[in-house]
């Protein structure tokens, strides 16, 4: 990451994978909680365990563990089946 924590109130939705931040990093989850808060932002948190962050979370995906780079696999797969993406920023 190279970007503030503080940018991340700028966000629509939020993937945590291998990370616990509502738990190890609260003053980061605080920008987290402010874009669901203010801008209706999403969280999806992508964990074998139930974690403090899964439980703040919209959608909760328990994977098995070692699974991570086939559930992102997927996600990429669906993401470019349905155009779900800023085409002009991944262009430039």
């Amino acid at each position: 990451m190279t970007n503030h924590w503080i940018d991340f109130k700028n966000s629509d939705v939020f993937l945590i994978m291998g990370s616990n931040p509502a738990s190890n990093h609260p003053v980061a989850f605080k920008w987290i909680q402010e874009a669901v808060d203010k801008k209706g932002a999403k969280i999806i948190c992508v964990d074998p365990r139930f974690t403090q962050s899964a439980a703040r979370a919209h959608i909760y995906a328990p994977i098995r563990p070692g699974t991570d780079i086939a559930f992102l696999g997927g996600m990429i797969k669906y993401i470019l089946d349905n155009n779900l993406y800023f085409e002009e920023y991944v262009r430039k």
